[in-house]
């Protein structure tokens, strides 16, 4: 999964940045997320099409932790946007 590019579902949701929180309206599924500054980075990305390593490098990146823990994070939220239909390949 780290060279496949992964972008956000092309239709159905709209968002913005409120004072560095992400505001998310899935309007597909009638749902209301939010997401901290590293969460709205993340998204900002997929917005344009990222790989999964180039996610993980840009937290280390930004933030200066470490590779495995940025993996753990980007993986979680790979998976719960996953989970909600939010990504396509």
């Amino acid at each position: 999964m780290s060279d496949v590019e992964l972008r956000l579902r092309s239709t159905g949701l709209t968002w913005r940045n409120v004072a560095g929180e992400l505001i998310v309206l899935d309007l597909h599924g009638s749902v209301y997320l939010a997401a901290n500054g590293t969460g709205a980075l993340v998204w900002d990305t997929l917005s344009r099409g990222a790989t999964r390593g180039a996610l993980v490098e840009l937290i280390v990146d930004r933030y200066g932790i470490a590779e495995a823990a940025a993996a753990i994070d980007v993986d979680d939220f790979l998976g719960r946007l996953s989970a909600l239909g939010l990504i396509e390949t």
